[in-house]
C-alpha cells in the first residue's frame, strides 16, 4: 500500500501542473518587444505585484498602472477587452 501512494504522489503532482500549464494561453514577450509596443503607445503595462512587494520596491516602470491581483474584479473592467495589456511582477 506504502508502494502505491508513493507512486500516486507524483503522478497526481504531474497531473495539477499539465492542467495549470495549458489553463492559459500567456506569451512571454522581449524587452525590444516591449519597448517598441511602449513607443507606439500600443501597450498599457500594469505592475501586478503585491503590497509590499510594489511599495517597497525601488524598481518601477514608468507610466506602469497599479493593478493589485488582489484586488482583480475592482479594475479589470477599467481596461478594453481589445486593449494589449502587459502585466508584470519581480
Amino acid at each position: 500500500m506504502k508502494k502505491f501512494f508513493f507512486l500516486l504522489i507524483p503522478f497526481a503532482a504531474m497531473l495539477i501542473f499539465a492542467s495549470y500549464s495549458g489553463a492559459a494561453s500567456v506569451s512571454v514577450i522581449t524587452k525590444d518587444t516591449l519597448k517598441n509596443w511602449v513607443d507606439k503607445g500600443e501597450v498599457t503595462i500594469l505592475d501586478a505585484r503585491q503590497g509590499r512587494d510594489w511599495s517597497s520596491s525601488e524598481f518601477k516602470i514608468v507610466d506602469a498602472h497599479r493593478a493589485d491581483p488582489g484586488q482583480f474584479m475592482a479594475w479589470k473592467d477599467k481596461y478594453l477587452k481589445n486593449q494589449k495589456l502587459v502585466l508584470y511582477c519581480a
